[in-house]
């Protein structure tokens, strides 16, 4: 345990700033005893504004419920240590171990973007899934209030969308969202993976509390929002003996459905996690590799649509069984979410333009 302590960034997922697979160069400390000071990182959030061309993903995936995402924030100081995205940092110029944490790329011309692209007659309204990659309310949304932006044009041009996210800070919204609920065009679903905080707090260091994460269900429940929960994602031998009480709590609490995935280790998220798996739980981390690994085919790394979420196997097919049980006990009795696209207003925004 001492060994942990000195090397442990407490309050950070990633546990090491592994090399971008696209530099051509590489720092590395090779004779520590020649230095002055050792080459530390800075571990404090940095905010980077960015001004993209375009806003709205097209999901081509066959995994995903919907066609369409966005994305106002990219990298997430929650620090969730299995984060799928962390790859695509890599394409930033950034590292998908801490610098995926610390530098949080920010859209500061989303909305902007957004208005005209509903504003186009040519679109065709579709439900938009808030966010597809990182966490749309991660702390620095409680200053910049991209989200909150983005649910009022929304709600203006009466557009469809999506929410998903493991933080309290959605409740802050929920004036918006019970105004777009009443015209059906939200549905929210909260990110629980266990109810374990001791794990909570070294798997996904800078995020809610799942007591948080039931109130904010029951928040939204109570306004009138529709919501549900994602077990997502679960890890064998570490969360899946969680799952059947994940979904009673979350019913108990509100949540009308649940979904849910297996990890994967794509790229250079099977580094980052088998690190912080090996610091955390060293007599437990070979099983919990080895079983991950038996979910896709004796490869961590699964990338082939249709298993890569849910995985196979007897391990995958005992977590499917456990889960579809669950919903089944607990949620059986509701129906199934449908979406308002029939209202939508490509012309919204008029009134406003004209005054430019």
């Amino acid at each position: 345990m001492e060994d942990k302590k000195d090397n442990y960034f407490k309050g950070r997922g990633s546990q090491i700033n592994p090399n971008n697979r696209f530099d051509k160069f590489k720092v590395v400390t090779e004779h520590i005893e020649g230095l002055d000071e050792e080459l530390l990182e800075q571990h404090k959030t940095e905010l980077i504004y960015t001004y993209p061309k375009t806003i709205i993903n097209e999901i081509k995936s066959p995994d995903i419920g919907m066609t369409y995402s966005l994305n106002p924030y990219q990298g997430c100081e929650h620090g969730c240590i299995y984060c799928y995205a962390r790859n695509t940092h890599e394409y930033w110029g950034y590292s998908a171990g801490i610098d995926f944490e610390q530098k949080i790329i920010v859209k500061k011309n989303v909305v902007e973007l957004l208005e005209k692209h509903f504003s186009n007659k040519n679109w065709k309204p579709a439900p938009i899934m808030l966010s597809g990659n990182t966490d749309c309310y991660q702390p620095a949304e409680r200053k910049l209030q991209l989200t909150r932006k983005i649910l009022e044009t929304c709600l203006k041009y009466r557009h469809p969308i999506g929410v998903i996210t493991k933080n309290t800070l959605v409740t802050r919204d929920i004036d918006i969202l019970k105004e777009l609920a009443q015209h059906k065009l939200v549905h929210v679903m909260v990110s629980i993976t266990g109810l374990t905080e001791e794990t909570r707090q070294l798997l996904e260091p800078r995020t809610a509390t799942y007591k948080g994460r039931l109130l904010t269900l029951k928040k939204l429940s109570e306004a009138g929002i529709p919501c549900g929960v994602m077990v997502a994602p679960i890890i064998p031998g570490l969360t899946n003996h969680e799952i059947a009480n994940v979904i009673e709590q979350a019913a108990l609490h509100g949540a009308t459905t649940a979904g849910y995935t297996i990890v994967r280790l794509n790229g250079a998220i099977g580094d980052i996690f088998k690190d912080w798996l090996f610091k955390n739980y060293p007599d437990g981390a070979n099983k919990v590799w080895n079983q991950i690994s038996e979910c896709h085919g004796g490869q961590v790394n699964d990338s082939r649509p249709g298993t890569r979420i849910r995985g196979e196997g007897q391990i995958a097919e005992s977590i499917r069984n456990l889960f579809v049980l669950s919903k089944r006990r607990h949620m059986g009795k509701f129906e199934h979410f449908e979406f308002n696209s029939d209202d939508f207003d490509h012309r919204a925004g008029e009134s406003q333009l004209r005054l430019f």
